[in-house]
């Protein structure tokens, strides 16, 4: 017998007699022989008292992990429904004691399941020696697949082939093991895509399982979805649907699920706990999702919360990225010098822009010139040439009196009398030529700083567009200079002892050099002319055109500019900055920016189109010398030739998510027709689905008259009206539940016609956007009245409070939501 534990009853004992007694009962039945298991070892079948089963354990979690690898999107749903159905047992079966007896080796009780029981000899009796109740199993087992005792060589070499096969299944699965340190974003979905088709980095979010095994990637964009819809903040059941929910009898086929795990104390469904604010995912647990959604946990195992990329000025948001454009618009990869270079310790700064893969375009210099939002939200004091009527330019003069920026403190205007001055007619422009017709001037300033700690001019110089020196004259300040700052001005005491020229001076020069159509270019160009107490109507500011990557108010340093673009190095050593270099510098930058076009220095060029950076990479194949290309497709409302589909091989306009479905349907069966006039293989397809969107009043799109009637035709289709006032209204309930399970119904057609191996990933972009418009459209109307209007005249009004509104509908209108799978 086994060692006993202590505190534990200690089963009953048979003596040799009543073993004996059993043995010829056994006999006398004529029963037959038991099997044995031929995993135990403890001799002759006998159980030894508390023996524990550990043998079997391992055989089952061996057989748990090889159907997870065949099928590791359902492990999930069959661990749940396993544990479920065993709660259940354990709670309808009455207590017996039968268990109380399981120790005893002579137990007559034998677990079989209910078709072994149907179908064995009433008459036969049970081994009271067999060591445990598997071998009952396996020998039911054997009568049931007779030919797989038979075979078992072949069986056992089939199973090692389909394990092997098994485990290179392709899975994206959650890494758990991982740590992430921020929520992931759209971007992070795109970086999927490329590692899976191309040549980008492994993800550190998820775990990809053989990702060459990954035939295709299917993505859809579903406006509409929202995490609150996961975790009860959106309802999507109306009262009568939750009580029919909550008395309808449970079919055999259903689980079973305890009142305190489906409710709170408040007795409300229970629904996922996840935040926008989580950076990890929520399982899918079908208890807790809306009968809407519960068609999602058969085939996602985790909801993923996503944010959108946004534009910020330092904590505060004011535009949201459009999430087509961030999954489609994927960055340039950097070239093997570039990354040589980046490792190098002994290289400093950025390093310089390629332009291998930019297609550039000449531009005109004035394509480039500040607006007047610009120059007010870069903090420049606008010319007055800028405001139209004289109600504007005395509100204008007004403020600035206020901040000591007028005539009366020394500030001087150019002679620009209103902007169509500037204006140079066609006959007097040379073809071809990037400056239009107008003077260009580059203008750097030095600066010292005085006793009051304020910046005093202290050199001025002008450059040409061909690079001559017009004007470059030492300043001398009329207050006591308290630090020269020579390491950076350059300038010292000796310089300007006996210097005359004041900056009286230096404006009057200014008036007579710059004209209606000189354009003034410099580099922060709002700090020169802040030294020079001067204004001019037509600027352009490098600050501006080159824009920081974290936009405004941030600003790229001209040295770092002219590291990147230019390929050289200025403002160096320690006698300080010179004014004509750094001019020089300014304006081979604007040269540059014309030369290239619109995009050049900005986040756009380095990136491209998704379907531009999949066309570089070639399919796996067995022959490897024809490598076919890959390719991609958009399958979209309206005409996606016009937008983000013109670099797709193949667009499929559709006027219905019905449309959507059909087309990413028939594009991965090689059915649709490229725009070469044949049909197309696709590694990658984009798709819309756009009914949710609109019903909840989130379609933004263009006024145009193709789209507004699709607009009209699919709200008529759906029971709604497309008056203002319906638009306006807002869908919850069982109504907007009804919308939802339609679109989950289409989700799930399109995940049925994916073909085996095919990433299917789902995503939502944004939640609700339009308070951002409404803030946005409000900013726009202040922007145009500004400019006519005196204050108190204004409709709208946009002060710091509508600022951080703004800013913090924008970060709500920031969280989305993802899924991903492999089918």
């Amino acid at each position: 017998m086994g060692k006993r534990k202590r505190n534990k009853p200690e089963p009953e004992e048979y003596g040799i007699s009543a073993t004996l007694a059993l043995v010829r009962e056994q006999n006398a039945s004529k029963s037959p022989r038991p099997l044995q298991d031929e995993d135990d070892d403890d001799g002759g079948g006998w159980t030894t008292v508390g023996q524990p089963r550990k043998k079997l354990h391992r055989q089952q979690s061996f057989d748990v992990r090889r159907n997870d690898r065949r099928n590791p999107d359902a492990r999930h749903r069959d661990s749940q429904t396993e544990q479920k159905h065993r709660s259940s047992e354990e709670r309808d079966s009455p207590p017996s004691k039968s268990s109380s007896r399981a120790l005893n080796p002579f137990s007559t009780i034998k677990d079989t399941s209910a078709d072994d029981r149907a179908t064995e000899a009433p008459d036969t009796a049970v081994n009271p020696f067999a060591s445990s109740s598997r071998g009952s199993s396996k020998r039911s087992d054997s009568q049931r697949r007779p030919s797989q005792s038979k075979h078992n060589g072949s069986t056992k070499r089939n199973s090692e082939k389909r394990d092997r096969d098994d485990r290179s299944y392709p899975a994206i699965e959650h890494a758990s093991h991982a740590r992430l340190n921020s929520q992931i974003t759209v971007s992070h979905l795109q970086g999927l895509i490329l590692y899976i088709l191309a040549d980008g980095p492994a993800p550190q979010w998820v775990s990809v399982r053989s990702r060459n095994s990954i035939r295709q990637v299917v993505v859809l964009l579903v406006p509409g979805l929202e995490l609150g819809m996961f975790n009860g903040k959106t309802d999507l059941e109306s009262s009568a649907a939750k009580v029919m929910e909550d008395t309808t009898p449970e079919t055999p086929d259903q689980t079973p699920v305890d009142e305190e795990e489906r409710t709170d104390n408040q007795g409300k469904q229970k629904r996922l706990r996840i935040h926008p604010d989580d950076y990890y995912p929520a399982s899918l647990k079908p208890d807790r999702l809306p009968t809407a959604l519960k068609p999602l946990s058969d085939i996602f195992r985790h909801v993923w919360p996503v944010r959108g990329a946004a534009d910020s000025s330092g904590n505060q948001f004011h535009r949201i990225h459009s999430p087509i454009h961030s999954m489609l618009t994927a960055p340039i990869p950097k070239s093997r010098e570039e990354k040589q270079m980046k490792k190098d310790p002994r290289h400093k700064g950025p390093t310089p822009q390629n332009s291998r893969n930019y297609s550039s375009k000449r531009t005109a210099i004035t394509t480039f010139l500040a607006t007047l939002s610009e120059q007010q939200d870069n903090k420049y004091v606008v010319h007055p040439s800028w405001f139209t009527t004289a109600e504007a330019k005395e509100v204008a003069y007004q403020s600035r009196v206020t901040a000591q920026q007028s005539a009366e403190f020394g500030w001087v205007d150019s002679n620009v009398a209103c902007l169509e001055d500037g204006e140079v007619p066609d006959i007097e422009i040379e073809q071809g030529s990037v400056t239009a017709g107008r003077h260009v001037l580059t203008v750097d300033c030095e600066m010292c700083k005085a006793d009051d700690d304020t910046n005093v001019l202290t050199r001025v110089s002008l450059i040409d567009w061909d690079g001559n020196v017009v004007l470059d004259d030492l300043v001398k300040p009329d207050v006591p200079i308290k630090d020269y700052v020579t390491q950076y001005s350059g300038i010292t005491e000796a310089m300007l002892e006996n210097v005359t020229t004041t900056l009286s001076d230096v404006q009057t020069k200014l008036r007579e050099i710059l004209t209606p159509r000189t354009i003034l270019v410099g580099h922060s160009l709002d700090s020169d002319l802040n030294a020079l107490k001067f204004t001019h109507p037509f600027l352009i500011d490098t600050g501006i055109i080159y824009p920081h990557q974290r936009g405004p108010p941030y600003k790229q340093s001209l040295r770092w500019l002219s590291q990147k673009y230019l390929h050289r190095e200025i403002q160096k050593g320690a006698k300080g900055h010179d004014s004509v270099e750094d001019a020089l510098a300014c304006l081979d930058l604007v040269k540059q920016k014309c030369e290239h076009g619109p995009h050049w220095g900005t986040s756009e060029m380095n990136a491209e189109s998704i379907f531009k950076r999949l066309g570089r990479a070639t399919r796996a194949s067995k022959d490897s010398g024809n490598q076919e290309r890959r390719s991609g497709a958009v399958v979209d409302w309206g005409d996606p030739n016009r937008g983000h589909g013109g670099q797709a091989a193949v667009a499929v306009a559709c006027e219905s998510d019905e449309d959507v479905v059909n087309g990413i349907k028939l594009t991965l069966d090689g059915h649709s027709v490229g725009k070469n006039g044949m049909t197309e293989k696709v590694d990658f397809v984009w798709g819309r689905l756009r009914e949710l969107e609109l019903v909840r009043g989130w379609w933004d799109d263009s006024k145009t008259v193709d789209v507004q009637l699709i607009r009209a035709n699919t709200l008529k289709r759906l029971g709604r009206s497309a008056t203002e006032e319906d638009e306006e209204t807002e869908v919850n309930g069982s109504d907007l539940g009804d919308v939802v399970a339609r679109t989950v119904g289409h989700i799930v057609q399109v995940y049925e016609s994916l073909p085996r191996r095919t990433a299917f990933i789902v995503y939502s972009g944004t939640s609700d956007p339009r308070e951002v418009r409404r803030l946005q459209a409000m900013r726009q109307q202040y922007q145009r009245e500004y400019q006519t209007k005196n204050w108190d005249n204004l409709s709208v009004k946009w002060t710091d409070t509508e600022v951080q509104v703004l800013s913090q509908a924008c970060k709500s209108a920031r969280e989305g939501i993802g899924f991903v799978t492999v089918k």
